[in-house]
């Protein structure tokens, strides 16, 4: 309570008449089918994530992920053996429109990492830590993705289209020429993109000037 005095608010939950339940609306979300087995534990998760605590009812977007997950040994040893196997996961996402022509509404990244320590000489025991730790990841990627999609439907459901000119700020990790900066651009929120794991193309100063009436 003593957060939403400064502004903060849930973000799956409704606030007053101009405010999107966030949780309704996930229902409303298709997850299109994702190659792979992998992809599809990670395409059951966001269903159970999306879904919530009622039946779906996906008739309003359309998401498409790719996801993939990666091993890489650390900790070798003299006799070359590992270890610890550590997992990247990492997975794009794209949310389109229900209508005869989709529309790219927004698009994102989501990574993640996760790990266990290997024991060469029990077989089942290294396939059944490989199995466990693929199914967390999968997990781990599908609540960041419906994260992700659940604020850019918060923030630009409930503010509507965004018909300022777009705010932008000086991405000060970039490297500088001496002679033009890197922008990026705020959505309608007010978030950088890469603070929710969204994607926007960043603008040079020159590309800048060229678009100003």
């Amino acid at each position: 309570m003593s957060l939403g005095g400064c502004g903060f608010q849930p973000l799956y939950g409704n606030q007053g008449t101009q405010s999107i339940d966030a949780s309704n609306e996930l229902k409303r979300v298709y997850v299109a089918n994702i190659p792979t087995r992998f992809g599809q534990t990670m395409r059951l998760a966001l269903q159970k994530d999306m879904a919530g605590d009622g039946p779906e009812k996906p008739d309003g977007y359309t998401l498409k992920v790719n996801g993939s997950a990666s091993f890489e040994a650390v900790d070798i040893h003299l006799d070359n053996t590992s270890g610890r196997s550590r997992l990247v996961g990492r997975a794009q996402w794209k949310l389109y429109s229900v209508e005869e022509q989709p529309k790219l509404l927004a698009q994102g990244f989501a990574r993640t990492l996760d790990g266990y320590n290997p024991n060469i000489q029990q077989y089942f025991a290294q396939s059944l830590n490989d199995e466990t730790a693929l199914k967390r990841v999968s997990e781990n990627l599908a609540h960041d993705i419906t994260q992700q999609v659940a604020i850019w439907l918060k923030a630009n459901i409930s503010l509507g289209p965004d018909k300022t000119t777009p705010r932008r700020y000086l991405d000060v990790d970039e490297m500088q020429d001496g002679h033009s900066g890197r922008y990026r651009f705020l959505d309608s929120d007010g978030f950088p993109a890469m603070a929710t794991g969204r994607m926007q193309r960043s603008y040079s100063t020159q590309q800048l000037e060229d678009t100003q009436p």
